[in-house]
């Protein structure tokens, strides 16, 4: 039996005495499925797009820009390379894709709070990206470095996340190549959850990893995977420096990246569900490929971010049935690959937390559930197809997520839940309340929001006649202020500041 690596730490004493008088934060498991999948391809359509997306790997071909050293790795693995295209004979880029684990762990820093990332899990992270914040009080603005920190605490004291995602919003207070830094420490020091690396630039990629030998210890990071990267493709086919190089550096740290394309129908790909399947899959099949290129065995996860577009204006739509369709088939592509998958999220292209928002929210989270998502990014706080991440919406999606939760339980048939001996107690034209059976079974027995208001109308009128947005609102204050730091060792916490600290004062400032 082969020991488990261990972690090289200092000031432990310091860290149990802080971790014995910290406030317990309640996060449930990462949820494992007693549910079926939704089959939406028969094996004849698998296997036609299959046919198909390798037919556009040998013949058109992919393009990995302004990367000498990746059209190098492809031409020596047998690949035809014609100038920047990479023309992928039929067949090797899946034969290099099996070497990818089809489940693997993410660790956190906290033990209890690592995920398992593939088979039957479904591990929820939050909103990534949005330039700007929006709450009831402020409206919406651009985002600072202290909206940041409190989405981070949000997701570390919401029981149904169990990440604490990347860039939760873009601080835009804080120049640009130094914000990771930043955004990173928050990460690591205002939560336990697992986190994402940043990849805006494959030296960033690198200082993610540097700031995660000092979390976990350099030896550990390179036995285990402690990050996953968000790696988008240029779609259509196309590979940029950027992002290729962000993961190259985590593929050779041995950390994760979710290889996606970003898919937005009509405009990056063709606009019938089939053809964007298609082109999905050649696109991940050759990013997956290039991935265990530079490291065979490097953990990675199939991707798919895909939203459809409104012909009048040519705005991203959301919720949609043809998005839909695409997750759930993208889902089959990935499982049949043997692959992890990322899909699905709180998505809404509404302005504000109103009826719209929940309803592309709701059809979005429960097509995730039921396509097969291992990690769902954007699993609460989307607004206004991701240029905003909501203080109101973020609590609202994640309590839902409790839902998906309760949802993904199954149905457990045995001998107390199928409660013979409550029918009989009851017998004809009683009540269950008082019954043995519900008196044992009551507090657990129905998911219950912790936000939404089912009190009595009188109640409600008298206590301010609030909507779910006002509540929401509330919520976000009484979570802050409940908020207390999980414990760190002193000793990690000055080494990050300190590594912060050196690598801003090592360049200029940059806005752009």
């Amino acid at each position: 039996m082969t020991e488990a690596p261990t972690r090289k730490r200092s000031g432990g004493g310091a860290a149990r005495r802080a971790e014995r008088t910290a406030t317990p934060v309640d996060t449930a498991r990462f949820i494992e499925r007693s549910i079926p999948n939704f089959e939406l391809l028969n094996e004849e359509a698998l296997e036609r797009i299959e046919e198909a997306a390798e037919t556009v790997l040998e013949e058109i071909g992919v393009v990995f820009a302004n990367n000498p050293a990746a059209l190098a790795l492809w031409r020596d693995a047998g690949a035809d390379v014609r100038g920047e295209r990479v023309h992928i004979p039929r067949g090797l880029a899946r034969r290099l894709c099996k070497s990818a684990p089809s489940r693997f762990t993410q660790h956190a820093r906290n033990p209890a709070r690592n995920v398992e990332i593939g088979g039957n899990s479904l591990v929820l992270a939050p909103v990534y990206g949005p330039p700007f914040v929006r709450d009831i009080g402020g409206g919406r603005r651009y985002a600072t470095m202290a909206d940041f920190e409190k989405f981070v605490k949000l997701a570390y004291l919401s029981r149904w996340l169990h990440h604490s995602g990347g860039t939760v919003c873009e601080p835009t207070d804080v120049p640009v190549n130094k914000r990771h830094l930043d955004m990173l420490k928050a990460h690591m020091v205002l939560s336990d959850k697992p986190f994402m690396g940043s990849v805006t630039e494959p030296s960033r990629a690198q200082d993610s990893v540097d700031m995660c030998g000092i979390l976990f210890g350099e030896a550990f990071v390179q036995e285990n995977t402690v990050m996953t990267s968000l790696v988008n493709i240029n779609s259509p086919l196309t590979f940029d420096d950027t992002m290729m190089g962000a993961l190259e550096v985590y593929a050779r740290n041995n950390q994760a990246a979710i290889v996606s394309p970003f898919i937005v129908g009509g405009a990056m790909a063709p606009v019938t569900v089939a053809g964007t399947l298609v082109q999905v899959l050649a696109e991940v099949l050759a990013g997956v490929a290039y991935s265990q290129l530079v490291r065979a065995g490097a953990p990675v996860i199939f991707g798919a971010f895909v939203t459809s577009i409104d012909m009048g204006s040519g705005a991203p739509t959301f919720g949609t049935p043809e998005a839909s369709q695409i997750t759930y088939g993208a889902g089959q592509l990935a499982r049949r690959l043997g692959l992890p998958y990322r899909s699905a999220g709180a998505f809404c292209g509404s302005k504000l937390p109103d009826a719209q928002a929940a309803y592309e929210s709701a059809n979005s989270l429960n097509m995730g559930l039921l396509s097969g998502v291992n990690f769902m990014l954007h699993a609460c706080g989307w607004l206004e197809g991701g240029l905003v991440a909501s203080f109101e919406k973020f609590v609202m999606d994640a309590d839902q997520l409790g839902a998906l939760h309760k949802f993904a339980e199954g149905v457990r048939v045995d001998d107390d839940t199928m409660a013979m001996d409550a029918i009989r107690e009851v017998g004809p034209g009683g009540h269950y309340l008082g019954c043995a059976h519900t008196q044992a079974n009551f507090k657990t027995a129905f998911w219950r929001s912790q936000l939404f208001d089912y009190k009595p109308f009188e109640t409600w009128d008298e206590e301010g006649a609030r909507d779910t947005q006002a509540l929401a609102a509330a919520r976000v204050e009484k979570m802050l202020a409940s908020y207390t730091p999980p414990p760190m060792d002193p000793a990690v916490y000055e080494a990050l500041n300190a590594y912060v600290a050196q690598r801003k004062a090592s360049m200029p400032d940059a806005f752009s």
